[in-house]
């Protein structure tokens, strides 16, 4: 495998299982990662892997310029019954980074217009176009320029960076997103305001529903288009179909991956019919796009979310993990901020008042956690946010089991 392929942990896995990873040494793992958001049905949910064999013995490959295949109309059947009434047409690809791109490329044409406007501390994607969206890390886009120009960064609300209340974050923000219409980017020449409706990569930031309001009012103003990109925050991660309900704010595109097939390459966009209309046949488009045993997987998961009710529980999990999490804050001041939306939650670590100085530290509890057979990840620009990912069907005693041993692992690392 290429060097440039990082791994977090060295074991090898051996097969999954619900909330547990088991190695081929034997090791059973709680797994708080769900591939980064992607396995939110547990691993190898049955009625998924049901799906996915039934698929495979009628139809492996139907490419979607020249065949209709049934798996695919019976995922929009059900996306039609969870996303905003308003979005009625649907693009599938393969990955978030393929669902953002198209993303652009629609809001461009639609509007006929050529800048985006994304925020600090954002992760969208490393294509080339994705690179020039996404500024969470340096890591991302160093060595790889000149990127595609005409995008424009503007200051996210992150309240506890910015030593401000949410309120006094989101006029901040939204002061600044002004002054830069005014200052670089005119209106007349900006297609879309991109904003991932709760931050991932750069640090599990929960945007304040004011904040979300003034883009969609300031969005509609200026005739500019709104971009959600719910690739991590979608399909009952933050314990509703969509981040986006939390804010009661409707979007003109909607980007969806990760947690949309448990597993499956499969990615979609989502937006009216209006505006897809504004695009020439055949200028979005891909030999993968809505791969019928993806599709498949697609329908099976939103049935399996809804048939267990996997977003109730996904919000009263994240209850009892924040308020666990929290518990730890009190007795460990090192622990600077915990926050989030049902299970898509952030414990970020501060050292001598320093986010850069806490990376190591961070680093080390993940390890301690690993060892105990806990996996977590770490998030935000200098790694020093600790991501909780559990899948939405963790049970209470999972979450306890977890919290148990991060425990552990923070008085061994802190004492």
């Amino acid at each position: 495998m290429t060097p440039a392929w990082s791994r977090i942990f060295n074991f090898v896995a051996d097969h999954a299982e619900g909330a547990y990873i088991y190695t081929d040494d034997g090791r059973k793992l709680l797994d708080f990662t769900s591939g980064i958001g992607v396995t939110n049905t547990g691993h190898c949910h049955p009625k998924v892997v049901e799906a996915i064999r039934e698929q495979a013995g009628m139809f492996l490959h139907a490419q979607a310029n020249i065949v209709i295949h049934k798996p695919m109309l019976q995922l929009i059947e059900e996306l039609r019954k969870i996303v905003p009434p308003a979005m009625d047409s649907f693009y599938f690809a393969n990955s978030g980074a393929e669902a953002l791109e198209n993303a652009v490329k629609i809001a461009k044409a639609a509007t006929g217009k050529q800048n985006i406007i994304v925020f600090n501390g954002s992760f969208h994607g490393r294509t080339a176009q994705t690179m020039a969206l996404t500024t969470s890390k340096i890591g991302y886009r160093t060595g790889f320029g000149p990127l595609p120009a005409g995008i424009y960064v503007s200051p996210f609300p992150y309240a506890f960076n910015m030593g401000m209340t949410e309120e006094q974050a989101s006029q901040y923000a939204l002061e600044k997103l002004e002054y830069l219409l005014a200052s670089q980017t005119a209106p007349k020449d900006t297609a879309a305001i991109l904003i991932e409706s709760v931050m991932g990569e750069g640090g599990y930031i929960v945007p304040p529903a004011s904040f979300m309001k003034g883009l969609r009012e300031i969005c509609d103003r200026h005739g500019i288009m709104l971009i959600f990109d719910e690739v991590q925050s979608g399909f009952g991660r933050t314990g509703k179909w969509f981040a986006l309900e939390h804010f009661d704010v409707i979007p003109d595109i909607i980007t969806a991956a990760k947690g949309i097939a448990s597993g499956m390459p499969l990615s979609a966009v989502f937006s009216r019919t209006d505006i897809m209309k504004k695009l020439e046949v055949g200028s979005i488009g891909g030999t993968y796009g809505g791969n019928a045993v993806a599709c498949a997987a697609g329908v099976a998961t939103i049935r399996a979310m809804r048939d267990e009710k996997m977003l109730e529980n996904a919000a009263e999990r994240g209850i009892q993990l924040l308020m666990g999490l929290r518990k730890f804050q009190e007795e460990y001041p090192q622990i600077g901020d915990v926050r989030g939306k049902g299970l898509m939650v952030g414990a970020e670590f501060i050292v001598d008042g320093s986010q850069s100085k806490a990376r190591p530290l961070v680093k080390e509890i993940i390890t301690k956690s690993a060892e105990k057979d806990l996996l977590l990840l770490s998030c935000g620009t200098y790694d020093n946010t600790i991501r909780w990912i559990p899948p939405l069907n963790v049970t209470s005693q999972q979450i306890n089991d977890g919290l148990n041993i991060f425990g552990n692992g923070l008085k061994e690392t802190l004492g």
